[in-house]
């Protein structure tokens, strides 16, 4: 039998992709209201009712309502907005980014699926600290682009009628909301300078973390305790800096679920960068989305992506 999704927000960028994956496959069935009840409280907890998974592709307090509109149901939630990713009780859903993590969200009632920027920023500190080549306090810049759609529909509108700049660098007061989960999610104890950045494209991205060299951490252990954590991934792969090339593309993965880190540099000068190139569409949301649900429902968890 087949099991029942509602997408709560479908009609949005990260909504309608998730759709889109999962609208060709026969192991799912969606669960839809009429587009001109989607905020009607009573047609969205008939849909919750009905649903064995609820994806929510909405705003913070919208997700937080939507929670709470399903109270006492046994649906299982995917949240895809900010709202439950440090909070108590909700699993992070990034299997590949800790020890026990694909079984924790196979598991779960509650999932809440990673930023974007997070995915990228997580996939490199995660490893680095548990190996000891991060230092958790250690200080430490973050710094990427990312597609448009990242922003959402007033930013997408920008861009499609042509008075958005070709780039712009924001989150200058050092409030991004990916912070506090990077930090939750990696162990990080201080707080890293994170400088992200929208270039005129609409998906895709690369984050980047420069790191010192030394005695105890060179080019090779950083690229070893990272292939080494990332081994047998099915959607992260840990690329030499030859086969990442001299130039690093943000648009390299656009409409697929994988993310590639790199790491480069050179020992002599003491200098290094690590970094990820992701689909901020695609493992930074709905991708990661569907990922999630098919650990949640026990099926290949490739399917769709």
């Amino acid at each position: 039998m087949a099991s029942k999704v509602f997408i709560d927000g479908e009609s949005g960028t990260t909504g309608l992709q998730i759709r889109d994956r999962l609208a060709l496959r026969d192991d799912v069935s969606l669960v839809q209201i009429d587009q001109e009840r989607r905020k009607d409280a009573d047609a969205r907890r008939e849909a919750f009712a009905e649903a064995d998974v609820a994806i929510l592709c909405l705003p913070d307090d919208a997700a937080r309502e939507a929670v709470a509109l399903a109270e006492g149901m046994d649906v299982r939630f995917i949240d895809a907005s900010t709202a439950h990713r440090v909070a108590d009780g909700w699993v992070y859903g990034f299997p590949e980014a800790v020890s026990g993590g694909r079984a924790a969200i196979a598991a779960a009632k509650t999932v809440s699926n990673p930023g974007c920027y997070s995915t990228g920023a997580i996939a490199i500190l995660a490893p680095l600290i548990k190996a000891g080549l991060i230092d958790a306090d250690e200080a430490l810049s973050i710094s990427g682009v990312s597609g448009y759609t990242g922003g959402g529909k007033a930013l997408i509108a920008e861009y499609d009628d042509g008075t958005a700049p070709a780039h712009f660098i924001y989150g200058l007061a050092q409030n991004h909301k990916h912070l506090p989960e990077i930090m939750v999610r990696t162990g990080l104890t201080r707080r890293p300078v994170f400088s992200p950045a929208v270039g005129n494209f609409a998906q895709g991205m690369a984050i980047q973390v420069p790191l010192h060299l030394g005695e105890t951490r060179d080019l090779s252990n950083l690229h070893q305790a990272l292939a080494d954590h990332y081994s047998g991934a099915q959607f992260v792969r840990v690329l030499s800096a030859e086969e990442a090339g001299a130039r690093i593309v943000p648009t390299k993965l656009n409409d697929t679920n994988m993310l590639e880190i790199s790491v480069h540099g050179d020992d002599r000068t003491g200098m290094a960068n690590v970094i990820a190139v992701l689909d901020n569409l695609g493992k930074g949301a709905s991708g990661a989305a569907v990922q999630n649900l098919n650990i949640m429902l026990g099926v290949d968890e490739g399917a769709g992506l």
